[in-house]
């Protein structure tokens, strides 16, 4: 499975940004598609997750309201749709793909295969 993240860059707060992920090989074998976020000096977060089939998406506190998570499947493509951005939201952002139960969809270690990441910058 390969996954290509793209779309970051550096933006004012405020500002809105969207991430798109695609990804190819074998994602039929992965149920759970997902976006975290790693800041500097900070630990991996979880930002929203769904399955590819359908259903809820979930997103993590920070972000609820403000971004939204969906996905082409026809394209196996997922994207972040990111609203009135913070200089808190300035991470490195990863898509990723498990077969985690939906109750662990928030976890990093339920995902097997990470995308490269695309840098986010809010700028205050």
């Amino acid at each position: 499975v390969q996954l290509q993240a793209s779309g970051g860059g550096l933006v004012q707060a405020g500002d809105s940004l969207r991430l798109s992920c695609a990804a190819s090989g074998r994602t039929f074998s992965s149920r759970n598609v997902g976006w975290f976020r790693q800041a500097p000096g900070k630990e991996r977060e979880f930002v929203a997750a769904t399955r590819w089939s359908g259903g809820s998406v979930y997103y993590g506190d920070s972000v609820k309201g403000r971004f939204t998570m969906s996905r082409d499947n026809a394209k196996r493509q997922v994207y972040l749709q990111m609203n009135s951005l913070k200089p808190e939201d300035t991470a490195v952002y990863y898509c990723a793909v498990g077969n985690g139960i939906l109750s662990a969809l928030h976890y990093a270690d339920q995902y097997n295969y990470w995308g490269q990441g695309t840098l986010v910058t809010v700028s205050s």
